[in-house]
């Protein structure tokens, strides 16, 4: 008996699938498509694509695109045990909401991923031909889609199901630029200094284009402000500093290997003290569990030279970080911003790791002018990884109107909206044409991208149901 999509999705979770470790899911899918006796390719990203005849009277409709990511972000509270390249998901239901166990879920994108199965493995739901893309290294820049070949693709309509917010049809998302700092560090050998770990922890974090209007605190951005402050006070040094684990999540802890003379112990304490006071005000409305502390840890390494030192912790304050504008078209959105998403120090340089986001091409490219500038002015180095173009939008789109005339005949009201996240159809309408009519929605998730990522399940059955009574009105 075919699976609902929830219980695919169960089985999704118990398969790692985090972003650079999709084999083991994208052969799953491979297995289960040739199961059912479907045409089925996949490529050297470990992209998948299935096709599926119309069901009798649906086999002259347009060809639909089913569209959905097979990787996640993998991020887990410190402390917990739990290995994203071998462990799959522990699934935590409690009433309405499913969870993960201190680690993200993956609803973003998994959600997805089960209710394609559930169309593919279908006896009874009418459908147009469909084309079911499953997508590699969305997570890190839609480097997937970006690969993947659309030569053997005929659809005209492209549903893609990684929108988040039930009711909510989006219809345009921001391009973006993945990019890396590297700052290059001297070092210097100093006696007689005690080693202590300056740490930033208890912020929210979030999803850096979901989130990023929320005005939540970024870890990389407070670790190097506090250390601006010590050094201002102190002598203190800098032997590392690291925070964040990807580029596209709002940092929520970031550290720091720093260390003094015996003699300056107590003033190191006393200013991390006042520091913490500062942030719990600052920041007690979005982000109320902020704390900075200091604790005595062995020998460090070599520290910064003082030039090194002011010059790393300067560059990363002068960068753009959060909101740099906001659309003047779309009440509400965010049209450009920036995540300071990942620090790491390595014997001779530091490397920062951003991401770039933009409604427009043109503020996109300028946001990255901006971060190379400063680069240029901290004596570094930028090198872009990856850039997605924005999916602009149309307002002639016939599949937002079916999409929203649906859910309202069903649930009640909904509207069209726009997103500051990368999706995507940008890229499959690149690739494909302008013709390419497309939408974008998806169930209810809260806090992705974080160990506290929620889905609501009663939105997810209802978005299965939307889903099936779209399909049949193609036709």
């Amino acid at each position: 008996m075919p699976k609902k999509p929830i219980e695919h999705f169960k089985d999704i979770c118990a398969i790692p699938h985090g972003s650079y470790n999709e084999k083991e899911l994208s052969d799953y899918i491979v297995k289960f498509a040739k199961d059912l006796n479907l045409d089925v390719r996949q490529d050297e990203k470990f992209n998948v694509v299935v096709k599926k005849p119309g069901t009798p009277g649906y086999e002259n409709a347009p060809v639909v695109m089913l569209q959905g990511h097979i990787d996640m972000v993998c991020e887990k509270n410190e402390g917990t045990e739990h290995d994203f390249l071998k462990d799959g998901i522990k699934v935590i239901i409690e009433g309405d909401i499913m969870r993960a166990d201190k680690t993200t879920l993956g609803a973003d994108n998994g959600t997805a991923v089960a209710m394609m199965m559930s169309i593919l493995e279908s006896k009874d739901i009418p459908h147009p031909p469909i084309e079911a893309v499953f997508t590699s290294l969305e997570e890190v820049g839609l480097l997937g889609a970006a690969a993947m070949s659309t030569d053997d693709l005929k659809s005209s309509i492209l549903i893609n199901l990684d929108g988040g917010t039930e009711s909510e049809f989006c219809a345009s998302c921001a391009g973006g630029i993945r990019a890396d700092l590297t700052l290059p560090i001297t070092r210097n050998a100093v006696s007689g200094i005690e080693y202590y770990e300056l740490k930033i922890a208890g912020l929210k974090g979030g999803h850096s284009g979901m989130n990023i209007h929320e005005e939540r605190g970024n870890s990389n951005i407070l670790l190097c402000r506090s250390i601006n402050s010590l050094l201002a006070k102190l002598d203190v040094y800098v032997s590392q500093i690291t925070g964040g684990d990807k580029d596209n999540a709002i940092p929520r802890e970031s550290s720091a290997a720093i260390a003094v003379k015996p003699e300056s112990v107590q003033k190191l304490k006393d200013a991390v003290d006042a520091l913490d006071k500062t942030y719990k005000t600052e920041y007690r409305v979005s982000d109320p569990d902020v704390s900075i502390t200091l604790n005595k840890i062995g020998e460090g390494k070599d520290v910064f030279c003082k030039q090194s030192a002011e010059k790393v912790v300067s560059a990363v304050l002068a960068l753009p970080c959060g909101v740099i504008a906001k659309s003047m078209d779309i009440e509400g959105l965010t049209e450009t911003s920036n995540n300071v998403g990942v620090l790491r120090t390595n014997d001779d340089h530091v490397k920062v790791a951003c991401f770039m986001r933009s409604a427009s091409s043109s503020r996109r490219d300028f946001a990255f002018d901006m971060v190379k500038a400063v680069s240029i002015l901290a004596g570094g180095t930028v090198e872009i990884l990856s850039s997605h173009a924005p999916w602009e939008f149309d307002p002639n789109s016939k599949i937002r109107k079916l999409a929203i005339e649906t859910y309202e005949e069903l649930f009640g009201p909904a509207k069209m909206s726009a997103t500051h996240g990368g999706l995507e159809c940008g890229v499959f309408i690149d690739k494909m044409g302008d013709s390419l009519d497309s939408i974008a929605f998806g169930p209810s998730m809260f806090d992705v991208h974080t160990p506290e990522e929620r889905l609501s399940i009663s939105s997810f059955e209802r978005t299965w149901e939307l889903l099936q009574a779209m399909l049949k009105k193609i036709n």
